[in-house]
C-alpha cells in the first residue's frame, strides 16, 4: 500500500465517521419533526369542534344583540316622548306655579314683616310705659 492509498483510506474512514456523527442529529431532528406533525394534527382535530362552538356562540350573541337593539330603540323613543311631555308640562304649569310660589313668598314675607313690626311697636310701648311709671 502506498501513502496515497493510506491517505485515501483515512479520508474515507473520516468521511464515514463524519456521516455517522451527522446522521444522529438528523435522525433526532426527523423524530422531532414527526412529533411536531402529530401535534399539529391533534391540534387541528381538536380545533374544529371549538371553532364550531365559537361560531354557534357568535350566532346566538348576534341574535341577542338584535333584541337589545330593539329594546334600545324603544327606550330612545320613550325618552323622546318623556322629554316632549316634560317640556309641555313645564311650559303649561311652570309659569303659573312660579307665579303662585312668588305670590305665597310675598304674602309670607309681608305677614312676617308686619308681625315683627307689631312686636317692635308693642316692645316700644312697654318701654315707654315703664319709663313713665318710674318717672
Amino acid at each position: 500500500m502506498s501513502g496515497a492509498a493510506i491517505a485515501a483510506l483515512i479520508a474515507a474512514i473520516a468521511f464515514v465517521l463524519l456521516v455517522l456523527l451527522l446522521a444522529i442529529p438528523l435522525l433526532k431532528l426527523g423524530r422531532t419533526l414527526d412529533e411536531a406533525t402529530l401535534a399539529v394534527r391533534k391540534t387541528h382535530e381538536g380545533a374544529a369542534p371549538i371553532l364550531g362552538e365559537a361560531h354557534d356562540t357568535v350566532s346566538q350573541l348576534n341574535a341577542q344583540l338584535v333584541h337589545i337593539e330593539g329594546i334600545a330603540k324603544n327606550v330612545n323613543s320613550m325618552t323622546t316622548n318623556v322629554a316632549a311631555m316634560t317640556a309641555v308640562v313645564s311650559s303649561t304649569l311652570g309659569s303659573p306655579m312660579i307665579k303662585a310660589a312668588a305670590f305665597t313668598y310675598g304674602v309670607r314675607k309681608t305677614v312676617s314683616t308686619r308681625r315683627d313690626a307689631d312686636a317692635v311697636k308693642a316692645a316700644r310701648r312697654k318701654v315707654r310705659a315703664d319709663r313713665r311709671g318710674k318717672a
